[in-house]
């Protein structure tokens, strides 16, 4: 059966040719053109990927996409006129798996919807395991946090970036590593995304409970380390 894909987006024009493409390309379309009736049909339990305009009359494209994080994992890629990082922090923090700007390449998005599609499958299989480092514990049942059985608030990106950094404890992890690996693809300018959430959590666990975990090798990236 083919994947179907939900385009909200209110420009008409840009909305028929994305359609025409993944069409082309096998896959069921649906499209919303604004933000209330995509967010009904991207809840509605019958779409497997959400391509989501951040500009949406009714509501607005990271309302749309806090509303579904409440309830699902649904893969969704922002697409936006604004080319601006902290515009893509604001999105990325809001749960979206990706973020493409306007104006874009149509092979660009069609490689990004394969990836997110292909994490989402992957991800389903996952053990649920918990990982720990001395009385920090990230537990893949419940998407939980915590540190001395005090539950640390993380957004889901943050979420994903400590749960890479603690599966690849001792190993240095490029920027470019971690942006693959946590956006998932092989991304291209605005690596310091990664350094902007790496102090989130350093902020949030590092800082709060003076312990290193994080350590920054200079000239290459980041490593997870601790030793009991």
């Amino acid at each position: 059966m083919a994947e179907k894909i939900l385009i909200v987006e209110d420009d008409s024009r840009i909305a028929r040719f994305i359609e025409l493409e993944l069409k082309h390309e096998g896959y069921e379309v649906d499209i919303a053109y604004d933000g209330r009736s995509g967010l009904d049909k991207a809840t509605s339990g019958d779409v497997d990927l959400v391509i989501l305009d951040l500009m949406l009359p009714l509501l607005s494209g990271i309302e749309v996409l806090r509303r579904i994080r409440k309830t699902s994992d649904l893969p969704v890629i922002m697409l936006t006129a604004k080319d601006d990082v902290s515009d893509k922090v604001v999105g990325l923090d809001s749960g979206a798996d990706d973020y493409v700007t306007k104006p874009f390449a149509i092979e660009e998005l069609l490689a990004r919807i394969r990836v997110a599609l292909k994490r989402n499958h992957n991800g389903t299989k996952k053990e649920n395991e918990a990982l720990k480092a001395g009385k920090l514990v990230l537990d893949k049942a419940s998407h939980m946090v915590t540190f001395e059985d005090e539950e640390i608030q993380l957004s889901k990106k943050e979420y994903d970036l400590l749960e890479c950094l603690m599966e690849n404890r001792g190993i240095v992890l490029t920027r470019e590593k971690l942006l693959e690996n946590v956006w998932g693809y092989d991304y291209y300018g605005d690596t310091n995304i990664t350094d902007v959430y790496i102090r989130y959590l350093r902020a949030k666990i590092d800082q709060k409970y003076n312990i290193t975990y994080i350590k920054t090798v200079r000239g290459v990236g980041y490593i997870f380390e601790y030793r009991e």
